[in-house]
């Protein structure tokens, strides 16, 4: 049973977290004393058997009490995925498709709800394949999806060709970012380094401090830059996303050597001119444990999720510079009003469509979280942005 107290870290969460902390202190030492954000948030998050993803904590739900770190679209009403399907059908039906791919399947719960919904509306599909870095999420995942039998497979990387239809629901902003600080007008790259006099124990292990006491900020100059000049000569922090940008580019090669296939991406984030506007001077970066956010990454790793916004602009420039065209960006609580999901609301009771309607509202879910698609070849007109598309804000 997960403890819920104000100090929520018992003996046995602290020795796989220290041994995270170990093992990234020894990357850094490897290094040369200094990490770039971007790979310790690839350890802290997807280090084997560490990362915050890669072992077996609770991430997803609806309360901190049952042991949870923060609640997904999927996990707060089925209506998201049922919704999504109905896109994913149309979509299928346009590319001439039967295989669906999702990136980062969490739960299962998502899956669970779009082919639960493709199955009634009598879609066809071959294939629905789970690409997922995480061991322990995916024994969850064919835990919960094991009523689908043979269709659910999973992969652990990408095949050189695909076709079909592409899902990522808050997985771009997982994805590993550097940091950029400029400072008295300099640009600097952020990156890690250990605080002095904290060394490991004599036989090797950590100890239990090491893990929120061992790591500091250390700025390098750099020639990196925002994508944007940002107004002003204030100092300030913020990110671009390299990873996210070449998982797009890669994406778009694979399915354009099959010929056939779309994506869609939902996640919070901005515009370009939006996420490097001069207010947002801090950055985007934040943690999230027991449905409460911080912004001290350093801090606990492997105890807690580390996310960025999503600059879509570069998301769209990559495909496009790819060879895939943008279906439409929306928020997402207009792509789900366009797919139907006030219609779904409204036959339900009351009970059920409280937690729905924060996929709707623009204090919730509704206008920070956007949705992109992406197709090959020259698209559609896809229903999810009939009404309110924003491409042309990109």
């Amino acid at each position: 049973m997960a403890d819920n107290s104000p100090v929520s870290s018992t003996a046995a969460s602290h020795a796989p977290s220290a041994e995270l902390a170990a093992h990234i202190v020894h990357a850094i030492q490897a290094a040369g004393g200094w990490l770039p954000f971007d790979r310790f948030m690839q350890l802290a998050l997807y280090a084997p058997g560490l990362g915050y993803y890669a072992h077996g904590s609770r991430k997803f739900g609806q309360l901190a009490r049952d042991g949870s770190d923060f609640v997904t679209a999927p996990e707060l009403s089925p209506l998201f995925g049922q919704t999504l399907a109905g896109a994913v059908a149309e979509a299928l039906q346009h590319t001439g498709t039967d295989e669906v791919w999702e990136f980062g399947a969490g739960s299962g719960a998502l899956a669970e709800q779009v082919l639960g919904e493709l199955a009634r509306r009598g879609q066809s599909l071959r294939r629905y394949t789970i690409v997922d870095v995480s061991g322990a999420l995916r024994t969850r995942q064919q835990q919960r999806l094991a009523a689908h039998g043979a269709i659910v497979q999973w992969a652990d990387s990408l095949p050189e060709t695909m076709t079909g239809v592409v899902l990522g629901n808050e997985v771009l902003d997982a994805m590993p970012v550097k940091l950029l600080a400029r400072v008295d007008g300099t640009w600097h790259e952020r990156g890690v380094v250990c605080k002095p006099n904290r060394p490991l124990t004599p036989n090797g292990r950590a100890q239990a401090a090491i893990n929120s006491e061992a790591f500091a900020w250390h700025d390098q100059p750099t020639a990196l830059r925002p994508p944007v000049e940002i107004d002003g000569e204030h100092d300030c922090v913020t990110e671009i996303h390299p990873q996210a940008e070449a998982f797009v580019r890669t994406l778009a090669e694979r399915l354009l050597r099959g010929g056939r296939g779309a994506a869609f991406f939902i996640d919070y984030g901005f515009p370009e001119a939006e996420y490097y506007h001069p207010q947002r001077h801090m950055g985007t970066l934040a943690c999230h444990r027991a449905h409460r956010m911080d912004d001290e990454p350093l801090a606990d790793v492997g105890e807690k999720d580390i996310t960025a916004h999503v600059n879509f602009t570069g998301i769209a420039l990559a495909a496009q510079d790819a060879g895939l065209s943008v279906l439409g960006y929306t928020s997402q609580g207009r792509f789900l009003f366009n797919g139907g999901l006030a219609e779904r609301m409204a036959a339900l009771p009351l009970i059920e469509r409280a937690p729905a309607m924060k996929l709707l509202a623009e204090h919730e879910m509704g206008e920070l979280f956007k949705v992109i698609g992406l197709a090959v070849g020259e698209g559609w007109a896809a229903q999810g942005f009939a009404t309110g598309d924003r491409t042309h804000r990109l």
